[in-house]
């Protein structure tokens, strides 16, 4: 088998007795990194350590890793001026946090024979969030319901790190706040 030394350099074709020798002399583990190759090629390692530092690589990358995730808000198409605001407000909540956002309008009765009424509630949100978000998918009628996805101006990734940094720059004004008071008593 080849061997592959602790810190990469090339031992040499050796007998596995022999490889297993140096692996215990040397107190690491004899790791087979390519059976298939002719010959086989095995590594001298701690593999303990290499499986610890592979889990914090792994966990490091999906620390990155951002999910979209879909909120839903649904609406009727005779809403209430303050309920429509308080609508509203949690699509803006849903957009500053990186969110997407599926707004469904849902008509009952007759209702159901004036979709333009659920439309124009639609495009006024959509007006009304520009800044925040912009319009993935234009409203449509889906049987009883009208559907319209909003996306996020700013990724997940930036709206999570600005949130941070206001809840740092929070906790700091907070601390020299209870700092000053303590100083002036």
């Amino acid at each position: 088998m080849r061997l592959v030394g602790p810190n990469g350099e090339q031992v040499g074709i050796v007998r596995v007795e022999d490889a297993l020798r140096l692996a215990a002399e040397a107190d690491l583990d004899l790791v087979e990194v390519a059976p298939m190759a002719k010959p086989p090629v095995a590594k001298l390692m701690d593999y303990g350590k290499f499986k610890y530092e592979a889990a914090m690589k792994a966990r490091e990358s999906r620390k990155n890793q951002v999910n979209t995730i879909i909120k839903e808000i649904k609406l009727r198409p005779k809403i209430d001026p303050h309920d429509y605001g308080t609508k509203k407000g949690h699509v803006e909540r849903f957009l500053k946090a990186g969110d997407k956002v599926k707004v469904t309008i849902m008509f009952r009765g007759r209702e159901q024979s004036r979709p333009e009424l659920g439309f124009r509630l639609l495009q006024r949100l959509a007006e009304d969030v520009v800044e925040l978000g912009f319009v993935e998918s234009a409203p449509k009628q889906d049987g009883r319901n009208m559907i319209m996805v909003l996306g996020p101006t700013k990724k997940k990734a930036e709206a999570r790190a600005e949130g941070r940094r206001r809840r740092e720059a929070e906790e700091a004004e907070a601390t020299s706040a209870t700092t000053e008071a303590v100083t002036a008593e």
